[in-house]
C-alpha cells in the first residue's frame, strides 16, 4: 500500500478540481435561497458567494452555521489527505466566524481498484483534524466511486451580531494573509513527480481557528478564506461584494519554500490559469510577470483567511480603496 499514489486516481486534485469560477457563477446565476421564515432568518447564503451559509435562530442570541467541502486526493498520503480536506471544510466555518460543533464524513471510493486499509486512513485523518478542532465527527455517507473523494459536512454556531462577510469591506482598511501562498503549485509538483513537501502539508493542515477568533477579537466584520479561486480571485469577490477595488503589495505576500521554482519549472494547475483568465478582465496588473501572477492567482487548498483589517502575527498584503475602474490593482 506503501507504493499507492494516490494523486493518480482522481482528475484535478483538492480545491484546484473546483468548477472554474466564471462557470460556476453562471450556474448558479438566478438561483435563491428557499423562503422558510419559520426555521429562522437566514443571514448569510449565495448572494456573493460567502464561505458557509449562516441561519439565526433562537432571536438575536445564536446561528447555526453550514457548510459542505469535498474533493479528489492532493497529496498521496492517505492520513494526509484526510487531515488536509477536513481542515479544509472546516475553515468554511472559521471564514464566516463560527466555531465547529458537528461534521459529518463524506467518501467516494473506488473500492474495486483501491484497498479499504486506505479509506480507513483517510477517515483517520480526518477524524484527528476534528479532534483537534474540538469537533464531534459522527458517521456520514458512502459511496462506491471510481475517483477517491473525501471532505465533512459541516456544522457550526456563530453570533449573529459578530459573522464575518465579504460583503462588509469598506476604503481604507488594510488587508491581512494568514497563510502563505504557493500549495497548488507544490501539490501540482506533488502530483507530477512524487515530491513530498512537508511545510506544504502542515500548512494545509493548520486549522484557521486561531485568525479567525483573533479576527473577532479585534471587531473585525470582513474575511473570506482562500481556496480554489486563489488569493485573486477570493479577493476579486470580496472586493466586488464590498463595492470596493483592493490594492495588493505583490511584495509583501508570502510565499512557501520552493514555490517559485516550482512555477518556473511549469507545474501549473489548469484551474490556477483558469483563475487567471477570469480576474484578468477586473485587474491591473501593471508590468507584473506572468509568473507573479499565476502564483498570486494559485489555486490553494486548505489556505489562510484573506481579512480586510489587522491581527497580530499575520502580514498586512495590501489594503481596500474606493471602487475605480479595475477591482484590483496589484504593484
Amino acid at each position: 500500500m506503501n507504493n499507492i499514489r494516490l494523486t493518480q486516481y482522481g482528475n484535478g486534485g483538492g480545491c484546484s478540481c473546483k468548477i472554474p469560477p466564471g462557470e460556476l457563477e453562471t450556474l448558479v446565476a438566478g438561483l435563491s435561497p428557499t423562503s422558510a421564515p419559520s426555521a429562522g432568518r437566514l443571514l448569510l447564503g449565495i448572494d456573493h458567494g460567502d464561505d458557509a451559509a449562516v441561519l439565526q435562530v433562537n432571536g438575536d442570541n445564536q446561528a447555526i452555521v453550514s457548510t459542505t467541502d469535498f474533493f479528489t486526493p492532493v497529496v498521496d498520503d492517505p492520513y494526509d489527505f484526510g487531515r488536509i480536506a477536513a481542515a479544509n471544510a472546516l475553515a468554511d466555518v472559521y471564514a464566516v466566524g463560527g466555531e465547529p460543533v458537528l461534521a459529518l464524513n463524506l467518501l467516494g471510493w473506488p473500492r474495486d481498484v483501491l484497498p479499504l486499509e486506505l479509506a480507513r486512513e483517510v477517515l483517520r485523518g480526518g477524524s484527528a483534524i476534528a479532534q483537534a478542532a474540538g469537533c464531534h465527527l459522527a458517521g456520514g455517507h458512502s459511496i462506491d466511486d471510481p475517483h477517491p473523494k473525501y471532505g465533512l459536512a459541516v456544522t457550526g454556531l456563530a453570533d449573529p451580531g459578530r459573522l464575518l462577510r465579504i460583503d462588509a469591506g469598506k476604503p481604507g482598511i488594510p488587508l491581512t494573509l494568514t497563510k502563505p501562498l504557493g500549495i497548488g503549485v507544490l501539490n501540482t509538483r506533488h502530483k507530477a513527480t512524487g515530491e513530498v513537501f512537508p511545510e506544504a502539508v502542515a500548512t494545509m493542515t493548520t486549522l484557521n481557528r486561531d485568525a479567525s477568533r483573533l479576527a473577532l477579537a479585534a471587531g473585525i466584520v470582513c474575511a473570506t478564506d482562500v481556496t480554489g479561486f486563489g488569493l485573486l480571485g477570493h479577493l476579486l469577490k470580496l472586493a466586488r461584494a464590498s463595492g470596493v477595488s483592493a490594492v495588493v503589495d505583490s511584495a509583501a505576500v508570502p510565499y512557501l519554500h520552493g514555490a517559485r521554482e516550482a512555477i518556473r519549472d511549469g507545474y501549473v494547475s489548469g484551474g490556477s490559469r483558469r483563475n487567471l483568465d477570469w480576474i484578468a478582465p477586473h485587474s491591473d496588473f501593471g508590468d507584473l510577470p506572468e509568473n507573479e501572477r499565476l502564483l498570486l492567482a494559485d489555486a490553494q487548498t486548505s489556505g489562510g483567511l484573506l481579512i480586510a483589517g489587522e491581527i497580530p502575527g499575520f502580514p498586512v498584503i495590501g489594503e481596500l480603496v474606493p471602487r475605480g475602474e479595475h477591482l484590483l490593482i496589484v504593484k
